[in-house]
């Protein structure tokens, strides 16, 4: 085994050198134990991340730098817990994520709603709810919050959505920032001058200031830097055409994680503190005030803290051709490759110390020849019926992407720190997936 296969500190080798161990568990008896396909979660490295977050933001911003966690990484309750304990913000894109961290008690004036399309529904409850910020995209959003603040007797806080042109040079489908976006007012076109004029004309609402997300997997240290020049100079325009001083500053989430070894480790720490000592000095440049300044970190929080168990059930060879390990998940818990052809690791539990010398296909169980885990994987030859193989960095986009494809139940979801291990989302059975069925 090569130390490289390792992509977190939470991972390790038995003293044996035959088993994975994650977060100093012995993986093969976790999936005895729980059964598989099985969702773990390290509960202190989601921990050690939030606090990295607030540390580099206060070090870089002071009061005036906050963190809030992008729950449409992963969503359940436990996780609105450990964001509450931890001081953390939240954006939240749903009722149903509204929802779940109103059941785990989190105080919902530190959440921030985002979507492209909120319902009247949505609407209403959020308001309901006491959700402290809607992040508003379009003017038809706008003036519907605007009417049911008005019925609710209340003057609601809001951040308008910019799309500053930016492109992050990521995945197509994950990049948000550019001007040809489903997300978002232009600065380019003059829609984000004109929606936020508009903003400023309506009674029952408060603009607070800006938000904007340029995508996700982001490694290159300069995209932050360049979405600030954007959005500061919007700011700075803003304030000398209608008056306009923003409060706050939303930069969205986007840093990534290492999904195989090729990819770069990130220090996110020194990464905030060159974009906090930038943003200052643009500031100043621009003569105005630095707003207060938010990051969204979502699957950096989460990603390596999760990893994924499943069992083989077949082996498939194909003499000069090709090799598949079928195993007992698949799209149903993991769509990435499916939608991006997400790159990840792939590991041998109960096999570390054998040779990989077979290339395989991983693929999932569900009837559709797109159902593949990842493709050209190096597996020991002697992998066969009943072993168990770990896919790395799942913690997030894997549980809250979820499905019931083929009526096949969700994964649980379990905990790890280390005094114990327990279920946080358990797994779903047979009467779960009919339970709605008329």
């Amino acid at each position: 085994m090569e130390n490289r296969d390792l992509l977190c500190e939470n991972l390790s080798v038995s003293s044996d050198g035959k088993t994975l161990l994650f977060a100093g568990y012995d993986t093969n008896a976790l999936a005895k134990k729980y059964g598989t396909p099985l969702y773990l979660m390290d509960e202190m490295r989601i921990r050690e991340r939030i606090r990295t977050y607030k540390k580099a933001l206060f070090d870089a911003f002071g009061d005036k730098g906050h963190a809030l966690y992008a729950s449409k990484a992963a969503s359940f309750k436990r996780l609105y817990e450990i964001m509450r304990e931890e001081g953390m913000g939240i954006d939240v894109v749903s009722s149903g994520e509204i929802y779940t961290a109103m059941k785990a008690g989190f105080p919902m004036a530190h959440s921030y709603f985002h979507s492209n399309n909120k319902t009247d529904e949505d609407i209403y409850y959020a308001i309901e709810c006491g959700v402290g910020y809607f992040v508003v995209d379009n003017a038809e959003e706008l003036f519907a919050i605007d009417r049911i603040a008005e019925e609710k007797g209340l003057v609601q806080n809001l951040l308008l959505r910019i799309t500053p042109g930016i492109d992050p040079h990521t995945y197509a489908a994950i990049a948000t920032g550019k001007v040809d976006s489903k997300f978002g007012s232009a600065i380019e076109t003059g829609q984000a001058e004109e929606i936020t004029r508009t903003a400023l004309s309506l009674k029952n609402i408060k603009l607070c200031g800006y938000h904007c997300h340029v995508g996700s997997q982001v490694f290159d240290s300069d995209v932050y830097i360049s979405t600030a020049t954007v959005m500061l100079k919007f700011v700075a325009d803003m304030q000398e055409a209608l008056g306009f001083k923003a409060e706050q500053l939303d930069l969205g989430g986007g840093y990534g994680v290492r999904y195989i070894c090729e990819q770069p480790k990130i220090d996110i720490y020194e990464n905030i503190m060159q974009l906090g000592a930038f943003m200052k000095s643009e500031a100043k440049r621009l003569g105005i005030e630095l707003p207060s300044v938010s990051l969204e970190p979502g699957r950096s929080i989460v990603a390596d803290a999760g990893l994924t168990l499943y069992t083989v059930g077949t082996v498939k060879r194909i003499p000069e051709y090709k090799n598949y390990v079928s195993v007992d998940g698949g799209m149903t818990d993991n769509i990435r490759f499916a939608l991006y052809g997400a790159p990840y690791t792939i590991l041998p539990s109960g096999k570390m110390d054998e040779k990989r010398d077979m290339k395989a296909s991983v693929v999932g169980r569900c009837c559709e020849s797109g159902d593949i885990i990842q493709e050209n994987v190096m597996l020991p030859s002697s992998v066969g019926r009943g072993d168990i193989l770990a896919t790395l960095t799942t913690g997030a986009y894997h549980y809250s992407m979820a499905s019931n494809y083929n009526r096949i139940g969700k994964a649980p979801v379990v905990m790890l720190t280390p005094d114990k291990d327990y279920v946080a989302v358990r797994r779903q059975t047979l009467e779960d997936i009919s339970a709605q069925d008329e």
